[in-house]
């Protein structure tokens, strides 16, 4: 029979995600209902390895659905990659009684929680990140919220670039994945999406559509870049305007993509996930990632899910390429 578990924590690590707070709203709702106390850790590892904790309760978690960012805040934590900060962490955790762990991020933060559960502590991590790359789950939370408000920065952006008859070099987020690129690409009718995961012909993929759509009578073209794509969203703007004399504008979304009231999806999928984290905790499981995966909520094993590869939507990629040609 499981030993009763009575005190989880929660904390949120790495960059911040729109929907986080559904997240942490979902596990203390839950955990509490069962008699299960809920500590918050603030700022991440940093917050665990320095004691930064507070109580979580239902009423205190009122209202914080519509927030973006995350209530718990979040940090980067160096001090977390060694052997020292590791022990420091699970100390703390013995200290308040927290018998297991739930961690809100991506990949960096499921390495610090794999290397707790290495240590004897249970830990159940919860995908959230915008640049949707975590190899073993479909969607991480964030990713909606994340395009609908570059979708709407960049239809905003193509008023202006209209009527000058420029061409627009939007960079978004995703590190040194191109999935937010893609979805936002589509989702804006680029003329062409530049993919850490793709390398192209220049000419033939960014030069010659702008050409033929100049002579066709176009008078903008839209070109999305991902971060993580070559020399950035200049170099290309600089490439555009050398070889085919048209005016090129760069705008970087940058953290913009980040902020924001988490769209619905994000929301639903967050109370979703949320629960199905503490009820793991509850049931004593260890090192644990809560995924999403033919449209349903489940988990598997962390070190196994961290060990795979997630791959370009390649049907998604044909179709934007189609479209734009």
């Amino acid at each position: 029979m499981t030993q009763k578990i009575n005190r989880i924590g929660v904390l949120t690590s790495g960059g911040d995600a729109p929907g986080m707070n559904a997240v942490v709203r979902a596990i203390v709702r839950k955990a509490t209902a069962q008699g299960v106390s809920v500590l918050g850790i603030r700022r991440g590892y940093s917050g665990l390895i320095g004691g930064d904790i507070i109580e979580l309760t239902s009423r205190g978690v009122d209202g914080v659905l519509p927030r973006g960012g995350t209530m718990l805040y979040t940090a980067r934590c160096e001090e977390m990659l060694s052997d020292t900060g590791q022990e420091k962490a699970v100390q703390t955790c013995r200290h308040m009684g927290i018998e297991g762990l739930a961690v809100i991020g991506g990949d960096g933060s499921f390495r610090g929680a794999l290397a707790l559960a290495r240590r004897g502590l249970a830990t159940v991590g919860v995908p959230a990140t915008i640049d949707n790359d975590i190899v073993c789950t479909d969607y991480t939370i964030g990713f909606d919220t994340a395009c609908n408000t570059a979708v709407d920065a960049i239809d905003k952006l193509r008023d202006t670039m209209q009527s000058h008859e420029r061409c627009s070099v939007v960079e978004v987020m995703g590190r040194d994945a191109g999935h937010l690129a893609l979805h936002v690409g589509v989702a804006v009718g680029a003329t062409c999406i530049l993919l850490p995961e793709k390398e192209v012909d220049f000419h033939k993929v960014v030069i010659e559509p702008i050409r033929m759509g100049r002579l066709s009578g176009r008078h903008h073209h839209m070109l999305i870049v991902a971060e993580g794509h070559g020399k950035g969203a200049q170099a290309v703007a600089e490439r555009v305007e050398a070889e085919t004399g048209i005016e090129a504008r760069v705008t970087i979304l940058g953290h913009i993509q980040r902020g924001g009231t988490p769209s619905a999806m994000d929301r639903v999928l967050g109370t979703q996930m949320g629960c199905h984290a503490a009820g793991l905790l509850i049931a004593g499981e260890r090192s644990r990632l809560v995924i999403k995966q033919d449209g349903c909520v489940m988990s598997c094993d962390m070190e196994e899910g961290l060990a795979q590869r997630k791959c370009l939507d390649q049907d998604l990629f044909a179709a934007a390429v189609a479209v734009a040609t």
